[in-house]
């Protein structure tokens, strides 16, 4: 089955995985995290994209980002692969791929996703069971939003500062988003958008990016067309 174009929209946020082959682990040492962070930092300032959020699970990566060119997803996630995986092989004395293939991305309608897009990314090991709360684990964008750590790889998204006039506001808001689980149907419709590209927002927001584009935006209705019987 052919795989569908991805979306570009400037300036709009995207929900992107990349995962690793076979779902095999990418990293193995507390070394394998920071030269991926290293590398995504540089690679994400050269080519004019902000990451706002991100998890580094043990065999995938979660990133919220907004592309400021057509090319800024591609070349910022060429060059971090590149980079990371001559680090990785030539680290743990091994060959060959280490990603699944290509990245998987969603476009995001800010005003109604963004901030739970935040939230599912930076809930990750807790719904994987690594921690029992986003603060115990390191790698991920959660203590720069929740607790001000300092995280230079991370350019804060303009609905973020939107929650409070200080940082000191921001971040208790934050973190009072925190208190409750994310609901089964949004976490299945974020799934869901992400790793078949389809777009994720309203009805108004997928008319307006159907304009431009050669592609369906979510999948088709669920079971056969009915029959019309005519007299």
């Amino acid at each position: 089955m052919a795989r569908l174009p991805r979306y570009y929209l400037p300036d709009q946020p995207q929900h992107l995985i990349q995962r690793g082959n076979n779902r095999n682990l990418i990293f193995l040492k507390e070394w394998d995290y920071l030269f991926y962070l290293e590398c995504l930092s540089e690679a994400a300032e050269q080519q004019g994209c902000d990451v706002h959020a991100y998890v580094l699970m043990t065999n995938h990566v979660h990133l919220l980002v907004t592309p400021h060119h057509k090319d800024s997803i591609p070349k910022t996630l060429q060059s971090v692969g590149r980079r990371y995986v001559q680090h990785f092989n030539h680290t743990n004395r091994r060959t060959g791929t280490l990603w699944e293939g290509r990245y998987r991305a969603t476009l995001i309608e800010s005003e109604q996703y963004l901030l739970t897009c935040y939230r599912y990314i930076e809930l990750n090991p807790v719904r994987a069971k690594m921690v029992k709360h986003p603060q115990e684990y390191r790698w991920s964008s959660y203590r720069y939003h929740a607790k001000g750590m300092v995280d230079g790889l991370i350019k804060d998204h303009e609905l973020y500062l939107a929650l409070g006039r200080t940082a000191k506001k921001r971040q208790e808001l934050y973190r009072a988003l925190f208190k409750n689980h994310i609901e089964r149907g949004e976490l299945e419709v974020i799934r869901e958008a992400t790793n078949k590209a389809w777009v994720l927002g309203n009805d108004r927001f997928k008319k307006e990016i159907a304009k431009g584009a050669e592609r369906r935006l979510e999948p088709l209705p669920k079971g056969r067309p009915r029959k019309v019987f005519v007299n």
